[in-house]
Formats: structure tokens, C-alpha cells, sequence
């Protein structure tokens, strides 16, 4: 507040300042004033060093009335015997140490609200003598002489300004003026005190300090903060430097060593790097995904649930065992596990095989850990082939898995509920989290068995999926159903055989009996079957006595893949289900086995019937059959006359003529019609070709 042009003026800071009682308004409202000149500007803030002064008079009366309750009558305030302070708003905001080139104290922490409002205060009366001192200055260059300065006037007026505002600037006129001179020199840091953080008599000097955290480093021997002290002040003593001077208390010593910019000196060597990263490094937030199957995480731990066991001498005894699961973190929902002594890659192949068939669909990217075999190349080829994305996260950084989290709540809200519940990890301090030994010793002989162990665990999973998820309020089940992400591939057999089946080593005949491999000392045969679940005879005509690759699913082993194996790779040739088993006897013979067994009889006789007129036209066609030479052809043994002619005319039926012969004359297909026939024939090659 000042006169300007013999009109009352106010500041911004005048108007919007709250640190000594509420502000007259608001800066929205100041600014909306002078936006819509609702007020009358005396002088606008542009230029170097200028600030903006607004008419008092101009102010609507409910803000005058209110500056008036927290300062005073202006007219009052600035009678010519009064003295004027215009607040220096720099000053506040750089002792505010907000802004990055504001004040801090060494320490990094900003001066208290109190020291803020003195120390702006003493640099606005600072100002205001200063303006006075450039007024005598001036004055002197006017009339060319060389009178001094009259610093009386000066202390007089700031000690006017005492009076009024209660500015704590030195009271002695020699101080003052070197405090002046200071202030006009170096600026708003030479007001403030070197008392803060005992910068004028601190004991512990950049070399006592030293000396105190190489002491908290030490592990050979490791000391306590009263040997640290012991220590500090023996060596000060052997040093006899009169600088150096000893600590009065071990809190010192505690004191200097938890300042926040020295702990990160000696952190690490006392409790671990790794504690240290922890405390010290900057975590990343990020957000989970938005739709399903974008990101799985797949971890093992320990399934907290006590079964029974026995140890090498029978006796009943506690077992714990552990679970690897696989989880979609937009859900939150369980999609597959494998419970396993230890966690491995037969048990990750295992828990993302169930979690690819409870999905349908193989996930955009999957993140793990670093145990379990996820470094062998046969695992990071497995995790390319199945996902788009594959890593693994940060050592020693379990924050960076959501899956940890999840564990820990899956633990303590549904398995807690089992007093069998192990109790979660060691390092959880809740009580809650520890499990009632006695009671479980007490009841040893209520203790899941392993099986039993298997369908509890299973049931528990159901309970997570369909209760609510936190965010949605929905259960997890619905909230994973109802999300659709196209970038995510659905899973197909052909997946299925890429990723889970495993390939013999060496190849396999397919005979009569099918095909055999053996896996794990257990020996399976199988065959290639149609569409109604009968021998394809056309698979086995052109294929017995053929070897081929077994591709086997050792989750399911009722089918296989037949494969053969080439210079560009491995194709498929047929699948081929469990060889169909019959009853010998009768009496256990079922209805449908004894269909299976007519159906297969009928086909092998047509299989032998048109094997054998295939082959005789051939021979016909190429003039050695045993007819064209005098000889006979031998019959079907086993096959009566009647079922020969009958099986032979349904075949005649079925063929289709060689596109060669489809002028000739018709040939007779049943054996005795080709002996009549060939019986009144004379021996004439044209006219044998004419019959082909």
C-alpha cells in the first residue's frame, strides 16, 4: 500500500496475502476485477521491476471494508508522520522454498511458516530503507556535493517501522547499516539466521562426519551407536585438533546418522543393497490392462494348506507343498495351476497348458519370474511360441508383480478360512497370518490326505474366481468372460500340437496292428479311424509298413499325430486314436463291440476281394495273368463262393472304369466267370486286348 499521484494505491499482495489473518480476496476474484475493470488500475505491472497498484477508492465496499478490519484506515496508515511497507512478494516466494531457485536449508527443508512471514517482512522494511537511502543519494548528486548519508534518518525510520509492523531487523544503527549493505549486495539469503540446522556452531564437521558413517559402515567389527559414539570421541581426543570437538550424547550420533541425505551413505552396508533399493529408489505406478488376456503372470508359492504324511518310519507327520498358478491381471481371475513339489518348467507347462484351455485364447504378453527353469532355451521358446510378449520381471523386486499381491489376499481371505491354513509368509506381522499349531496337532488325524488336499485346493480356486473383484464389484469370473481382446489369438489344435505334444525320437512302424510307441516304460498302440469311429481301410491301404513320427500329448495320451519327416520339416499325415479293443468271449461282448466286430470282418473281405481283382486286372492289362497262359488263379481260402460273387459285384458296382478302357468291352469280375470264359477262348493276342 502506497500514495501514488496523491491517490491510495494497494498491491496484489495487499489484496490476496492470508499469512497474518484471512485474505481480503481471493486471486480468481482479483484477477476477475482487474479483467473486467471493476477496478480502477493506477499503475499495471509491466516492466522490470514494476508491480501493479489498484485505486482504493475503486474497490467495491465489501473489500474495503474487510481491508480495513485487517489493516486499518489507509488514510490512517499513510499520514505523512507514518511509514509505508509495501510487501515484497518476491522476497515470500523465495523464502517460501517452493519454486526450484527458492531458498532451502542445507538440510533440504523449508523454513518454518513463521520464519517465512519475519524474513519477508524484514526484506519489505529493508526496501522501504533502501528507497530512502537512494533518495539521499540522489538528492546529493543533485546539488554535486559530497554530503555522507544520514543514517540517524535511516535508523530513525526503521525504527518507526518497528513500532508498527514489529520487523525484527538489528536495533543498533552500526548493525543496521552493515545488515543494509548486505542485504543490497548478496540479496534475501543474508536474512536469514545461521542458527537453522546449528550452521554457526555445529559440532559434527564434514570430517567428524565422515569419521561417524565409515563407523556405522563397519562390519569388522560391527558397532552399536554407543561404541560409534565411544569411538568418535576416542579418536577426537588421539586427534588434539581444538576444531574437533567431541559429542556430548549418543543421540547426536543417532541424530546426524537419520538425517535423510546422509542414511543413503551407510544404508546399504549395514542392512543390504537390496534394502536399500527398496528404500532409496524411485518405484514406478503403472496402470493394470483394460481388457482380458492382455497380461498373465505366472509365479509359484507355497499352497498354505497342512495334508497328512508319513515319514520313513510310517509315522504321521505335517507336509506342505507347493502350487504354480497362472493368473490374468485385468481380472484377477485363476485360468491355471499345477500343484508340484517344487516349482519347475514341467509345472509351469502344466499350469499355462490349463490356462490356455480355460481361456480359449493364448495371451498378448506373460510376465514370470527368474526361478523354475525360465532361463533354459527350451522355456523361452515354449513362452515365445504361446504368447506374443514374453519377460520376466526385475529380480528382488516382488512390487513389480501384481501376482505377489493377489497371493497374499487369496491367502488371507479364502484359505484362512481352513484351519489346516499354514499360515502366510514369515515375513507378514498380522497374528492372524500365523496358523494354530496346537490345534492342528490336536487334529493331525483330520488332515487332508494329498488327494484330498488336490479337491480342497481346486474348490478354493472356484471361491476366488466367483467372488467380487475389488475395482468392479463384480466377480472375477464374470468380469474375465465378459472382456473381449482382439489381439489376443484363440487357441486351436494346431496350438495344442505345437506347444504340449512331445515327438518321439525315432520312428514307428504302422503294421496290421496299428502303430505302438512306448513313453515313460508304458507301451500304446493306436490306429487311424473314420468319421464313425471305424478302421480307415484307406489309411491302411496306402500306408501299412510305412514308419512314421509319433507326435503324443503326455497330459492325453487316447490320441497321437502321425508325422514323417523330410528335409523341410515335420507334417502331419493322419491323427490316429487308442486301438479299438474288443471282448473275446461272448458273454462280455456288448452290442456294440459285436457290430465293431461284424462291421470289421466285412471290411477286411472286401479289402481282400478288391485287392485281389485290382491286382488281376493289372495283370490282365500287362498279359501275365496265370489265365492268359494256360494256368488258373488260386481262389479266396476263407471266403466262401457265394461271399466271393457277392463282394465281388458290390465292387463292380463301386468301380469307376479306367478312363482307357471306356470303350472296351466289360470283363468279368467273379473268378468262375473268368475261367468259363478264358475256357472257350483261343489263344489270339488282338483278341485278348480287345477284353482289357
Amino acid at each position: 500500500m502506497e500514495r501514488y499521484n496523491e491517490k491510495i494505491g494497494v498491491t496484489k499482495e495487499d489484496l490476496t496475502r492470508n499469512d497474518d489473518g484471512p485474505a481480503v480476496m481471493s486471486v480468481s476474484n482479483y484477477d476477475k476485477l482487474v479483467n473486467r475493470r471493476r477496478v480502477y488500475m493506477l499503475r499495471d505491472g509491466k516492466g522490470l521491476g514494476r508491480y501493479a497498484l489498484v485505486e482504493y477508492s475503486s474497490l467495491p465496499e465489501r473489500f474495503r471494508l474487510r481491508f480495513e478490519a485487517k489493516y486499518g484506515d489507509p488514510e490512517e496508515l499513510l499520514r505523512d508522520d507514518r511509514p509505508a511497507l509495501v510487501i515484497n512478494a518476491e522476497a515470500r516466494r523465495y523464502f517460501s522454498g517452493i519454486d526450484k531457485d527458492a531458498y532451502r536449508l542445507p538440510n533440504g527443508d523449508c523454513l518454518p511458516e513463521e520464519k517465512i512471514d519475519e524474513y519477508t517482512q524484514n526484506a519489505s522494511v529493508l526496501d522501504a530503507l533502501l528507497e530512502e537511502v537512494r533518495r539521499q543519494r540522489l538528492g546529493r548528486n543533485r546539488l554535486k556535493n559530497k554530503t555522507r548519508i544520514i543514517w540517524e534518518n535511516i535508523y530513525a525510520s526503521s525504527e518507526r517501522m518497528r513500532e508498527e509492523f514489529g520487523h525484527t531487523l538489528p536495533a543498533n544503527i552500526a548493525r543496521l547499516k552493515d545488515k543494509l549493505r548486505a542485504y543490497e549486495r548478496e540479496g534475501y539469503e543474508v536474512l536469514v539466521s545461521k542458527k537453522f540446522c546449528n550452521r554457526n556452531t555445529a559440532k559434527i564437521t564434514e570430517r567428524g562426519g565422515r569419521l561417524l558413517i565409515a563407523l556405522r559402515r563397519s562390519r569388522v567389527p560391527v558397532y552399536t551407536f554407543e561404541q560409534i559414539f565411544e569411538e568418535y570421541n576416542r579418536r577426537v581426543a588421539e586427534s588434539g585438533n581444538p576444531k574437533w570437538k567431541p559429542l556430548q550424547s549418543v543421540n547426536a550420533v543417532k541424530a546426524y546418522l537419520e538425517r535423510p541425505e546422509v542414511m543413503p551413505k551407510w544404508y546399504a552396508a549395514v542392512y543390504g543393497e537390496l534394502a536399500a533399493r527398496q528404500k532409496f529408489d524411485r518405484k514406478q505406478q503403472t496402470v493394470l490392462p483394460a481388457v482380458r488376456d492382455a497380461l498373465w503372470y505366472g509365479d509359484g508359492t507355497k499352497l498354505n494348506l497342512y495334508y497328512k504324511g508319513r515319514d520313513k518310519d510310517g509315522r504321521p507327520v505335517l507336509r506342505t507343498t507347493a502350487v504354480y498358478e497362472v493368473i490374468d491381471a485385468y481380472s484377477e481371475m485363476l485360468l491355471g495351476y499345477c500343484i508340484c513339489p517344487v516349482e519347475n518348467a514341467d509345472a509351469q507347462r502344466k499350469a499355462f497348458r490349463m490356462a490356455v484351455e480355460t481361456s480359449g485364447h493364448k495371451p498378448y504378453e506373460i510376465v514370470t519370474d527368474n526361478q523354475g527353469g525360465q532361463k533354459t532355451s527350451s522355456a523361452q521358446a515354449f513362452m515365445r511360441r504361446i504368447c506374443r510378449v514374453s519377460r520376466r520381471t526385475a529380480p528382488h523386486q516382488p512390487q513389480a508383480k501384481t501376482i505377489e499381491a493377489l497371493f497374499g489376499r487369496l491367502q488371507s481371505q479364502v484359505l484362512h478360512s481352513n484351519w489346516r491354513f499354514t499360515g502366510q509368509n514369515i515375513t507378514a506381522k498380522s497374528d492372524d497370518s500365523r496358523p494354530n499349531l496346537e490345534f492342528i496337532e490336536a487334529n493331525k488325524d483330520s488332515l487332508y490326505t494329498f488327494e484330498e488336499l488336490c479337491e480342497a485346493y481346486a474348490e478354493y480356486r472356484q471361491v476366488w474366481n466367483d467372488m467380487r473383484h475389488p475395482e468392479t464389484g463384480i466377480s472375477r469370473r464374470e468380469m474375465y468372460e465378459q472382456s473381449v481382446n482382439a489381439e489376443a489369438p484363440a487357441f486351436t489344435q494346431a496350438d495344442l500340437i505345437d506347444l504340449f505334444c512331445t515327438e518321439t525320437e525315432q520312428p514307428s512302424e504302422f503294421t496290421s496292428y496299428g502303430i505302438a510307441i512306448q513313453v515313460d516304460g508304458k507301451r500304446y498302440r493306436y490306429e487311424v479311424l473314420d468319421e464313425l469311429g471305424m478302421p480307415d481301410l484307406g489309411f491302411r491301404a496306402k500306408h501299412t509298413g510305412r514308419r512314421f513320427y509319433v507326435k503324443y500329448d503326455p497330459e492325453d495320451m487316447t490320441r497321437v499325430w502321425l508325422c514323417t519327416k523330410s528335409a523341410l520339416g515335420l507334417r502331419i499325415v493322419s491323427e490316429a486314436q487308442a486301438y479299438v479293443k474288443v471282448h473275446r468271449a461272448m458273454q462280455e461282448q456288448t452290442s456294440e463291440e459285436q457290430a465293431f466286430l461284424r462291421a470289421t470282418i466285412e471290411a477286411n473281405k472286401q479289402a481282400r476281394v478288391r485287392r485281389q481283382a485290382e491286382g488281376y486286372a493289372l495283370e490282365v492289362e500287362h498279359g501275365v495273368a496265370p489265365e492268359q497262359h494256360g494256368l488258373r488263379t488260386p481262389r479266396l481260402q476263407g471266403l466262401s463262393r457265394r461271399d466271393t460273387e457277392r463282394i465281388y459285384d458290390l465292387y463292380a458296382r463301386q468301380t469307376v472304369p479306367h478312363p482307357e478302357a471306356e470303350a472296351a468291352e466289360e470283363l468279368p469280375l467273379s473268378v468262375g466267370q473268368i475261367e468259363k470264359q478264358i475256357s472257350n477262348m483261343t489263344f489270339d493276342a488282338r483278341t485278348i486286348y480287345n477284353k482289357l
